[in-house]
């Protein structure tokens, strides 16, 4: 009797443990079934504008640029202008001793008053020998000789008038003046210096700003294609990086100006010039800069690089969501890089849904749920 007591407990013990166990595995096929589907990322694609560009090294030089000389020889009384400062053409820089000059101008003024009178004393002579030589009360040698004397007075006159010229020129040159607008230098010269016509040193150097050219260099095998788009377009837009490294891009745009029409030698390259504005002086001269050549724009579809998982083989794959919300893998067809998307040629079309988060964590087949992705949100998520 005792026997068949434990056989019954121990009977009634297995069965409830076998009911717990088939509880527990029921549970977790619910658990399972319930798990909703993963949820991830996508873009729609549709064709965005890409801009073919070219990106030269470039050179920044000044559109003008003038050394200012003295153009008579003297001491530097005066210096008229801040260093560094804007000037005007024909504003005066310096002042050269004039005192010279003024004597010369007025010597010079004296002895054309001098012909001149010499010049009225012959006149009225010959006049009165018109009438004489008419009555033979002088000889025809005679006339002739106030005739001869008149027109060497005429002649004295005419060199008289060049002196006092060129005497008021070269005092007018002891101000020396700017040939052109823009930003001077500081002075090479100080009061007291003495100066000469022919001298190799410039009194200042007067530089325009703006605009301002950047000389740009390509290969001479590709600037055929670029030259062609010139001839096309006539006008091609120009954008300067500023800074390379922190991608720093200039607030003005230019336009490419011309080509040079020969190959350096040396070097293999034609040089291009543009004229960009710089109204806030901002480029100087003898910056390297990096130019941004826009030859056209076009439609295109571009998957962002971070969507894409490259293969095995070396191709690029996608996963899309069709409109099953089921995930599928595509195979990509790339022609070139542009910024951080890939521009395809084949393997999406327009309105596919691309996965660019969550694409590591599903399979193909698999159900998920999309979400519009965005760079912005991306890069929130990511800080988060």
């Amino acid at each position: 009797m005792r026997h068949f007591l434990h056989f019954l407990i121990a009977a009634f013990a297995v069965t409830l443990m076998a009911g717990c166990g088939d509880n527990t595995q029921g549970q977790a096929s619910a658990q399972v079934q319930a798990r909703p589907p993963q949820s991830v990322s996508v873009i729609t694609l549709s064709p965005q504008a890409m801009t073919h560009e070219y990106v030269l090294p470039g050179r920044v030089t000044p559109s003008r640029q003038s050394q200012v000389r003295p153009q008579v020889d003297g001491v530097i009384t005066k210096r008229l202008f801040e260093e560094g400062a804007q000037v005007e053409k024909g504003q005066q820089l310096y002042q050269i001793d004039d005192a010279r000059y003024r004597a010369r101008l007025n010597s010079a003024i004296a002895d054309k008053k001098s012909a001149e009178a010499n010049l009225k004393t012959l006149e009225a002579k010959a006049r009165r020998y018109d009438d004489l030589v008419a009555e033979n009360a002088v000889s025809k040698q005679e006339y002739d000789d106030v005739v001869a004397q008149k027109d060497q007075a005429l002649a004295a006159i005419s060199v008289a008038e060049s002196a006092v010229e060129l005497a008021r020129v070269n005092l007018e040159y002891t101000k020396v003046y700017a040939p052109i607008s823009g930003q001077i230098s500081r002075s090479f010269v100080t009061e007291g210096a003495l100066v000469t016509t022919n001298q190799t040193q410039q009194l200042a150097v007067i530089t325009q700003l703006d605009p301002v050219y950047v000389d740009m260099q390509e290969s001479g095998n590709a600037i055929m294609s670029l030259r062609q788009t010139m001839r096309e377009q006539r006008s091609l837009p120009v954008s300067l990086t500023m800074d390379e490294t922190s991608q720093v891009t200039y607030a003005h745009e230019g336009t490419v100006k011309f080509s040079e029409v020969t190959v350096e030698q040396t070097t293999g390259s034609v040089t291009l010039r543009a004229e960009v504005p710089n109204p806030d002086g901002d480029l100087m001269p003898g910056m390297f800069v990096k130019a941004h050549v826009k030859t056209g724009t076009e439609d295109v579809l571009m998957v962002p690089q971070r969507a894409t998982t490259r293969q095995p083989n070396g191709a690029l794959s996608v996963m899309i969501v069709n409109s099953d919300n089921k995930v599928e893998q595509r195979i990509l067809k790339t022609a070139e890089i542009y910024e951080d998307q890939y521009v395809v040629e084949g393997g999406l079309k327009a309105g596919d849904k691309v996965i660019v988060t969550g694409y590591q964590k599903v399979q193909p087949g698999a159900s998920v749920t999309p979400q519009p992705w965005s760079k912005r949100s991306s890069a929130a998520n990511q800080q988060g």
